[in-house]
């Protein structure tokens, strides 16, 4: 829009000082033709005063030597005592033209309007841009009239341009019919226009980029290419170095699932070997207090050991699936529903209830599996710290735009120097006296909420509530 709104201001505003110059130029010539007919009349003042039937010709003659190429004079006369318009006559003009030719346009200039101007006095010069057809078919501009007075009676010395002329052109048309403006105009809309289509051209190709990379962060592995998709030439470097970011990016993930399962076996081996190793050694030591109490520790050690390489081995897991997360419309209600349906009953028997709302319908643009996740892991997190017939409450709202995911339990909440940091990897506010081994107890289930939700452009906050537990907000943007 701004665009068009430069391409439409800028040919206003320079037109119009052109047609201020073309106006005052106008204006020039105007005066300098009336200046050039006045001239001429008081040449033919000597002439005017002694007119006979005997120097007729001569006052023609004089008027063609008088006369430019581009100016016509003609020559009328009232008669002493003659009035109104139908009282003059041609006498002489120049260019030469049949006598037939004359009477005609005197009726056409008596039609007009014009030979009514003249006063009686037969005393003022009249400048006038009357525009009329001459009998031959043509536009003439009436530039002045000069009355002169004589003893023959009232005489006018018309003055005139053929606006098929440069300068009569230039004097009768509007500025815009101008040819250099039309030619001007011509040039400009066409060089908006080639501008115009090259911006949308652009544009276009812009919006097949944004079109195309929606798809790929959808995790649609195959589905095309941005060089593909690229009309624009000067694009297609860039397209091809995209190209390269993607499939950078899925090799990256491939090696972050494969690192994982390598690694994880990798330490499970000499772990389990500890772990059986362990058995013997506490039969071994029974009655050695000080070394069964070090078995204790070692073996206690080993199985949070093994749980840290789960731990990682989760995350790892869950940081590939983001890259290659396959995002498609779909309705979160209906997930929430399923979801604290099955946890309500699972819940149940340990004393917790699961209360949930939801719209009939909230969609958005994910994965399912990957939001089941998030869910599973809020219920899942707020399960652990509520007490015995605590009460676990999930509402999922629309506004504004945004879907509104709330999780909140009855649970002793989160020190304030650790609430801003409960979603960063392996941080967990649990007390000590709670933590028995596992996964779940090592801060990667918040971790991997921030991560679920944040790679599908939504948001996660968690704050203390007022009377007692916490509070997790996770917002989408609907569709």
């Amino acid at each position: 829009m701004l665009l068009i709104a430069i391409f439409v201001a800028v040919p206003i505003a320079v037109y119009l000082q052109l047609r201020a110059a073309d106006a005052q130029k106008a204006e020039l010539l105007l005066d300098a033709t009336r200046e050039q007919g006045r001239v001429v009349a008081e040449s033919l003042r000597p002439l005017l005063d002694q007119f006979s039937a005997a120097t007729a010709r001569n006052l023609g003659e004089t008027l063609t030597r008088l006369v430019g190429p581009q100016i016509k004079i003609k020559v009328l006369l009232r008669p002493e005592g003659g009035s109104g318009p139908d009282s003059y006559f041609y006498v002489a003009a120049a260019p030469a033209v049949p006598v037939e030719y004359l009477k005609q346009e005197r009726d056409r200039l008596i039609d007009s309007g014009v030979l009514a101007e003249l006063r009686e006095s037969c005393d003022t010069v009249l400048p006038s841009t009357a525009r009329y057809t001459n009998p031959s078919g043509q536009d003439e501009l009436l530039v002045s009239m000069t009355p002169l007075r004589s003893e023959a009676g009232c005489w006018v010395v018309m003055t005139s341009l053929s606006t098929s002329d440069l300068v009569g052109a230039s004097l009768a048309d509007p500025y815009w019919k101008a040819p250099e403006v039309r030619a001007a105009l011509g040039i400009y809309i066409l060089l908006a226009v080639s501008v115009m289509w090259l911006f949308f051209d652009g544009w276009r190709a812009l919006r097949g980029f944004a079109a195309r990379a929606r798809t790929i962060r959808g995790g649609q592995r195959g589905s095309g290419s941005f060089a593909a998709e690229t009309a624009v030439p000067e694009l297609v470097s860039v397209a091809r170095e995209f190209d390269a970011l993607v499939a950078r990016l899925h090799e990256t993930a491939d090696a972050i699932r494969f690192a994982a399962e390598e690694n994880a076996h990798a330490f499970k081996t000499p772990i389990a070997v500890i772990a059986h190793s362990l058995e013997p050694l506490k039969r071994a030591v029974t009655n050695d207090l000080r070394a069964a109490r070090s078995a204790e520790r070692i073996e206690q050690a080993t199985t949070r050991l093994l749980a840290l390489v789960q731990a990682a081995r989760r995350m790892d897991e869950a940081a590939a699936e983001m890259i290659d997360a396959d995002a498609a419309p779909m309705d979160l209600a209906d997930l929430v529903r399923g979801s604290c349906t099955a946890y309500a009953a699972s819940l149940a028997d340990n004393g917790l209830r699961v209360e949930f709302s939801t719209p009939e319908s909230v969609r958005v643009n994910a994965n399912p599996d990957a939001l089941e996740t998030v869910i599973e892991n809020l219920v899942e997190n707020a399960a652990t710290f509520s007490p015995p017939g605590g009460c676990i409450r999930v509402a999922l709202t629309a506004r504004d735009g945004m879907a509104e995911l709330m999780v909140l339990d009855d649970g002793p909440g989160v020190p304030e120097s650790d609430l801003h940091h409960i979603f960063e990897r392996y941080m967990s506010s649990r007390p000590a006296s709670d933590a028995t081994p596992g996964e779940a107890h090592f801060g990667i289930g918040l971790w991997i909420v921030h991560r679920n939700v944040t790679a599908f452009g939504g948001e996660v906050t968690a704050r203390n509530r007022e009377q007692g537990g916490l509070s997790v907000l996770i917002r989408f943007p609907t569709i």
